[in-house]
């Protein structure tokens, strides 16, 4: 075993262009190519944001074709995840199931997507049916795949079909070539294949900033939960990099259409290549937007020198950090994988950006790490991140407090193709379910599944890559672990079911919720399962006291999910947003909307399109496709009230100790809210009436909700609010008139 001791002062002295390089994969890959398949097309670039014509492949068939982009797509669904949710509901239908070849992987970027004046923009959206959850699910990657098959000349690009053989989809933007091509000998894993593909595609050394690669890894062969992995080529360091599209098993899908990877060779990166209809505009709010990262970031969150795991202690001091499978808030460790650990540990001197243009800098990545166990011990490699998410969910919520352990999680989930989100869920509730009984050594296979254990969480996942072992019970996901384990008798029914954390069949992000009322409907009030990137309402609600009533709540989870969806629909980072904000913004009406960044927004749509819209339109806009994917999860037999029930750990105390670790505030919550005397109750009791008095403020909270966004008790948009969208197309009435009723 290698014993790696960091000394921060040495991580910029460490060669990195001369870690573990791939040639012999290169030589073999190069050896092994077979070209299956060739089209040509005529490349373009956008016009006022658009090129007008979508891509689908039938990986099945090698068949291709273009298609346009209608003004209605353009008006009702905008472009990224709209473009994603309209094309694959006209390829499914209610019967489909995620693993059958009509299922679709839909990648957009959006018409603002790929401009190089504001930050964040280089993000696509992928969007397919959920192995985990069986409804829509969507993901906002970076990297640089969406933009380049823009400026190749697509919108969008569809996959559909399953593949005879691993294929590989290449789409040269420069060439006007779709070529479909097996290489029997490429390497499996994202972090060698990246490399490989990105050296075999460019054509000399300066055209590898060209070249985006979207792969997965072992684990998406054998598990529910894989995730894709989009590049770019860092030039500063020599390598290529990852962002993820993470949540619901979109990598999973990807395998199961044996689809080894897509590549996309684009033009040149210039400023102008969106062709928007007003240049001046678009550079006029870039340079006001850098210069308030400029002088404001350093001062602010410092994403430019933390990205976001600035927050790690700041969770940590509001206990709201999850420790122990979000059994608690905090814990004395958590300075071991606080940012001033990460400032030291991460090789950021530099801009470190995954689009060009982005001043806000925030993807940094940790060089250096040698590997201690798996198929790559030894080998030295770059870790993107960690981010917050991956520091809480592999870190704490686990109770792994070593930062070289923690970096070994995050580069596995990467390189396999695992989503870390739903990793860090998963193996919390499997760590809890190992501390109650519910789980033992026989149960696992030999692994000693104890908090903090490192060494037996990295050989699970390792298992799962491999296909064997409990690794392969621990890819089912949440959902599916806890029915499992529930039908073979090994715990209490209501426990396992309380203790696993997800919604949907979605695993929960990072927030520990249960004094966040908002935040408990952020998290389960949403369409795709509880994902902070709706509706991250948890400092707004128990920190800043802003949202005191069910009205006040409710409105801000009606405002921030649509402002949200918006980024999705143009190819928007959501960081960029609010987490560097003008000076003076708390003056503002409505400061917590950062009402000067939705302006900006506002007009960098109308400056790219030539569509002139107000904030109010805006809103309008991401309703229009928000309602759109409510209803598609009622086609799929999902999207009504009970399917947006949470599991009672989000809400409050499932078991004595957790009562415990916060009794006074609790036996304060009972006198205060419920005029009960806790003094004269056992625990419980106080459990007890806890559980009454929080799952009720729930229901009510729910109701209220649904309300505001025009939908029924059942959470059944309405026929008045689906006409008031335009939405009210023949298909999608068809789908709510069973549960509405003929419309008077």
């Amino acid at each position: 075993m290698i014993q790696v001791v960091f000394d921060p002062s040495k991580v910029m002295d460490i060669d990195i262009t001369k870690r573990t390089e791939y040639h012999a994969e290169l030589d073999a890959a190069r050896a092994s190519r077979k070209v299956l398949k060739e089209v040509a097309f005529t490349p373009s670039l956008p016009d006022k944001g658009y090129t007008n014509r979508t891509l689908h492949v039938d990986v099945g068939s090698l068949a291709v074709a273009e298609k346009p982009v209608t003004q209605q797509m353009k008006d009702i669904f905008i472009g990224g995840r709209g473009f994603g949710l309209w094309y694959l509901w006209q390829a499914v239908t209610p019967q489909t199931r995620w693993n059958d070849p009509e299922n679709e992987i839909v990648i957009s970027s959006g018409p603002v997507g790929g401009i190089t004046q504001y930050a964040g923009t280089g993000k696509s959206l992928v969007v397919t049916l959920s192995p985990q959850t069986e409804i829509p699910i969507d993901s906002n990657v970076g990297g640089y795949f969406g933009p380049l098959l823009k400026f190749s000349g697509f919108d969008a690009l569809e996959l559909q079909g399953k593949a005879e053989r691993d294929l590989i989809l290449f789409i040269d933007g420069q060439k006007g070539l779709i070529r479909f091509e097996e290489l029997p000998d490429a390497p499996v894993d994202s972090h060698v294949l990246g490399e490989v593909l990105t050296r075999l595609y460019a054509e000399n050394e300066a055209d590898l900033v060209n070249i985006s690669v979207v792969s997965t890894g072992a684990a998406a062969d054998h598990s529910l939960i894989g995730m894709l992995n989009f590049s770019w080529f860092d030039k500063r360091r020599g390598c290529v990099r990852f962002k993820q599209a993470g949540r619901g098993g979109i990598g999973t899908v990807f395998r199961d259409k044996r689809l080894r990877a897509l590549v996309c060779r684009g033009p040149q990166v210039k400023g102008d290549l969106n062709h928007p209809a007003d240049f001046e505009t678009l550079a006029k709010i870039g340079v006001k937007y850098h210069k308030e990262i400029r002088e404001n970031d350093p001062h602010q969150c410092m994403m430019r020198r933390n990205g976001t795991a600035h927050i790690v202690e700041i969770m940590d001091a509001y206990d709201l950090l999850p420790v122990h499978n979000f059994q608690y808030g905090s814990h004395p460790e958590t300075h071991k994988i606080d940012s001033a650990y990460w400032q030291s540990r991460c090789a950021q001197q530099t801009v470190d950006g995954c689009w060009y243009g982005c001043s806000m800098a925030c993807a940094k990545g940790a060089d250096g790490l040698v590997l201690k166990t798996g198929p790559y011990q030894g080998h030295m490699v770059t870790v993107d991140g960690p981010e917050y998410e991956n520091a809480a969910g592999l870190g704490s919520n686990c109770g792994v407090f070593d930062p070289d352990d923690l970096l070994e999680l995050n580069f596995y989930c990467d390189t396999y193709g695992i989503c870390t989100i739903t990793w860090g869920t998963v193996c919390a509730f499997i760590m809890e379910c190992y501390q109650r009984g519910i789980l033992n050594l026989e149960r696992t296979g030999g692994l000693d599944l104890s908090w903090g254990n490192a060494k037996a969480d990295l050989e699970m996942m390792h298992q799962m890559a491999r296909g064997e072992g409990f690794g392969r019970i621990a890819g089912l996901g949440v959902k599916r672990m806890k029915a499992l384990f529930i039908a073979n008798g090994w715990g209490d029914p209501q426990l396992i079911n309380d203790i696993g954390m997800e919604n949907k069949g979605l695993e929960y992000s990072q927030y520990l919720s249960k004094e966040s009322l908002a935040q408990q409907g952020g998290y389960a009030l949403t369409n795709k399962g509880p994902q902070h990137d709706e509706a991250w309402l948890i400092f707004m609600d128990m920190v800043n006291k802003q949202l005191p009533t069910f009205e006040d709540k409710a409105e801000a989870l009606y405002y921030f999910p649509l402002f949200r969806t918006w980024f999705g629909l143009n190819g928007f980072c959501k960081l960029p947003w609010n987490d560097v904000v003008p000076k003076g913004n708390a003056q503002q009406p409505e400061p917590h909307k950062i009402p000067e960044h939705v302006q900006n927004y506002v007009d960098l749509f109308s400056a790219t399109t030539g569509v002139k819209i107000d904030k109010e339109e805006l809103i309008n806009q991401s309703a229009r496709v928000y309602n759109f994917q409510r209803v598609f999860n009622i086609r799929m037999g999902k999207g009504l009230r009970q399917h947006d029930a949470a599991p009672y750990r989000s809400l409050g105390p499932v078991t004595e100790e957790e009562y415990l670790s916060r009794q006074e505030r609790y036996d304060g919550q009972l006198r205060t809210e419920l005029s009960l005397d806790p003094d004269a109750m056992t625990l419980q009791e106080k459990m007890a009436a806890h559980r009454q008095w929080r799952t009720g403020r729930f229901e009510k909270l729910m109701d209220v909700v649904y309300a505001r966004r025009g939908w029924t008790r059942d959470g059944v948009p309405t026929y008045a609010r689906l006409k008031e969208l335009g939405i009210d197309f023949p298909e999608v009435l068809e789908v709510v008139r069973p549960l509405l009723g003929d419309p008077a």
